[in-house]
């Protein structure tokens, strides 16, 4: 299968991405330029990859999601074609209306750079199809508007129709108040649209893909990927 990574003037992450498909998951992977204006034929999942795109002038993802590429991608995402964004890829798509909600200041106002855990909710999704119900994740987080916010009836739906893939947990996958790092509400660490060929995630699971780093559990998502599309 093959990867194409979005890159964004600020992207930060899109090397990591590469590295983590490529490299890791051992699948083709290339460059899209935030400019294109089309999405090749053998493009089997786009990753928008996390950074500070446009500098994270105005809002979080609120000017990617004027690129010329994302009418592309939201063409292509619409039509049934899989697209993960990892944290500010989560909030460009959810800019770009793809996924609903927003996120917003960390509670703290503070950015955060930590390892935190994720507590698998959905692996009926080919995010995390090699993946249990309930397994916990180390990944590590870097953001300060990861505050995951929607209205009562969207979190009503994505909790009853089972579209919150991870949630913040401790080691054990406890769910609490301490164990949430931005207070996004019900611990929300990323959710998939209606279809589940969306996926919105604020933690970077790229850049724990290779054992050298100490852990590749996210590797596990780029592999479930890599094994539902081959």
């Amino acid at each position: 299968m093959k990867f194409g990574i979005i890159v964004f003037p600020g992207s930060n992450c899109d090397h990591d991405a590469y590295f983590a498909s490529k490299k890791n998951a051992n699948q083709e992977a290339v460059f899209m330029w935030h400019k294109d204006t089309y999405i090749p034929s053998d493009i089997d999942c786009i990753i928008l990859p996390g950074g500070f795109s446009y500098g994270d002038y105005l809002r979080c993802g609120a000017i990617a999601r004027f690129s010329p590429i994302m009418n592309e991608v939201i063409s292509y995402a619409n039509k049934g074609g899989y697209v993960i964004g990892i944290c500010n890829g989560f909030q460009t798509l959810t800019e770009a209306g793809l996924l609903p909600g927003t996120l917003l200041r960390n509670k703290s106002l503070d950015f955060i750079c930590t390892d935190i855990h994720l507590k698998v909710i959905n692996n009926s999704n080919i995010f995390t199809s090699k993946l249990s119900s309930g397994d916990v994740l180390r990944i590590p987080i870097a953001h300060g508007e990861g505050n995951y916010f929607a209205d009562d009836i969207t979190i009503a739906e994505l909790e009853n129709d089972n579209l919150i893939a991870f949630k913040y947990c401790d080691e054990n996958g406890n769910l609490n108040d301490i164990s949430n790092p931005n207070g996004s509400m019900h611990s929300i660490a990323g959710i998939l649209n209606k279809k589940r060929n969306v996926l919105g995630m604020m933690p970077h699971p790229e850049r724990y893909s290779d054992s050298l780093l100490g852990c590749n559990d996210g590797l596990k998502i780029f592999e479930s990927i890599a094994e539902s599309l081959k």
